[in-house]
C-alpha cells in the first residue's frame, strides 16, 4: 500500500524505460513523485511514462553533457523544479581486462561513471534552487569485491561509490543526501541474456546454482526500487553518503 512518501516530489530516473530504472520509475509514482522517464530508447520511455500518473518522457544519452542538461531544463520547464536525481542508466559487456578493447572500456565507463558524473552537475544546481532533494546512484557490490569478466562495470562503480561521497560532502550545506545503492545480482534484462556467457567464459556448469549458493537468491527489481524510495525520502532525512548494499549477504560470507 502506498505511503505516499514522495508526494508532489518531481524525480528524474534515467535509465528507465525497463528493468532497475523502470522498476524505480513505478515505485516513486505510486509514493506520489511527478517521474521524468528518461531513457536513451524513446519509445521504451514513452510506454513507461503513459502507464503511470503524471509522468513524463525524455529521450536521453547520458554520455552527452547537452542532454543531461536538455533533461533537467525538461524537468525544470513542466514542474518549475526538481527534487530527486536517479542516475540509474548502466550498461555491462563480459570480457577478460586482458582482452578488453579501449573502446570496450570505454562503452562501459562513458554511460555507468560519465554518465553519473553528468546527471549530479546538472541536477545539482535544480535541487539546490528547490532547497535540497536527492540523489540515488546506483552502484554495486562489484565496487567492493571482483567478478571475473566485468572489471569495466566494476571500476566504473566503484567510481560511482567515490563520487557519490563526495558530491554528498560538498552538497549538504544545500540539504541535498546522495546516497548509493549496491545491488549484488539482480533478476533483470541486462542479467538474464548474460548467464549463458558466464557459464560457457568461466566454466560454469550452472550460473544460477553459484548465484544460489553465493547470495542465496536472485534479487527482484522491486526490492532495489524500494530502498530507492527510502533513500529520496525523509525517512532517510540522516542518510548521508553511504552505501547501502543490497546483495542477500554475499558480501558478507566467504562461502
Amino acid at each position: 500500500m502506498s505511503t505516499q512518501l514522495l508526494k508532489d516530489k518531481v524525480a528524474i530516473v534515467t535509465g528507465a524505460g525497463r528493468g532497475l530504472g523502470e522498476a524505480i520509475a513505478r515505485a516513486y509514482a505510486a509514493e506520489g513523485a511527478k517521474v521524468i522517464v528518461s531513457d536513451i530508447d524513446a519509445a521504451a520511455a514513452q510506454k513507461v511514462a503513459a502507464s503511470l500518473p503524471g509522468a513524463s518522457a525524455v529521450t536521453c544519452d547520458v554520455r552527452v553533457p547537452e542532454q543531461v542538461e536538455a533533461l533537467v531544463a525538461a524537468a525544470m520547464k513542466q514542474h518549475g523544479r526538481l527534487d530527486i536525481m536517479v542516475p540509474n542508466a548502466g550498461v555491462g559487456t563480459l570480457s577478460p581486462l586482458a582482452a578488453t578493447s579501449y573502446e570496450q572500456w570505454r562503452e562501459v565507463t562513458s554511460v555507468n561513471l560519465d554518465g553519473v558524473f553528468l546527471c549530479i552537475r546538472y541536477a545539482a544546481p535544480a535541487l539546490i534552487a528547490a532547497g535540497g532533494g536527492a540523489i540515488v546512484t546506483m552502484a554495486s557490490v562489484t565496487a567492493k569485491g571482483a567478478v571475473p569478466l566485468i572489471g569495466s562495470y566494476a571500476a566504473a562503480k566503484a567510481g560511482v561509490m567515490s563520487l557519490t561521497q563526495t558530491a554528498a560532502v560538498e552538497l549538504r550545506a544545500h540539504n541535498i543526501r546522495v546516497n548509493a545503492i549496491l545491488p549484488a545480482f539482480i533478476e533483470t534484462d541486462m542479467v538474464k541474456p548474460r548467464k549463458k556467457e558466464f557459464e560457457q567464459m568461466l566454466n560454469i556448469p550452472d550460473f544460477d546454482a553459484v548465484v544460489a549458493q553465493r547470495q542465496g537468491r536472485y534479487g527482484t527489481p522491486e526490492e532495489v526500487a524500494n530502498l530507492a524510495v527510502f533513500l529520496a525520502s525523509e525517512r532517510a532525512s540522516f542518510s548521508n553518503g553511504s552505501g547501502f548494499v543490497l546483495d542477500g549477504g554475499v558480501s558478507s560470507s566467504l562461502l
